[in-house]
């Protein structure tokens, strides 16, 4: 039996492997197995193994508590996040994996002029908002 933990994990997975442009074939070739395993790891039907995990990881260029991070944050009996910042989803959409591939592919001062904008947009349509 699975569980939301294994939920947890194979989004988190799913998530990092999008945002490195990677498919499930790619993957799966890196640590040796076959794409179906990593779509079952993605959906929290099969469990991912410590020894697992950490080739994951290194193939994915992250430490392996990244796929537990924020977990702590997820109401233990409904696994909702207690804060809702963001939708849930919001990071599994093409279109934000799209935007964020863009931005980190732009030098460093073009990234600060965007993350400038973004937020003095933000403020702007909190101000609209409350007129």
């Amino acid at each position: 039996m699975t569980s939301d933990i294994d939920l947890y994990v194979g989004k988190r997975l799913r998530r990092r492997r999008r945002l490195l442009g990677l498919t499930q074939q790619a993957l799966a070739e890196q640590v040796g197995i076959r794409f179906q395993q990593i779509q079952k790891y993605e959906c929290g039907a099969n469990r991912v193994s410590a020894s697992r995990l950490f080739e994951l990881s290194e193939a994915l260029s992250v430490p392996v508590q990244h796929f537990y991070e924020g977990l702590s944050e997820h109401d233990p009996l409904t696994g909702t996040p207690k804060l809702n910042v963001l939708a849930p989803d919001i990071l599994s959409k093409k279109e934000t994996m799209d935007l964020v591939r863009a931005y980190y592919s732009m030098g460093e001062t073009p990234r600060k002029h965007l993350l400038d904008l973004a937020k003095s947009l933000e403020s702007a349509s909190k101000l609209q908002m409350s007129v």
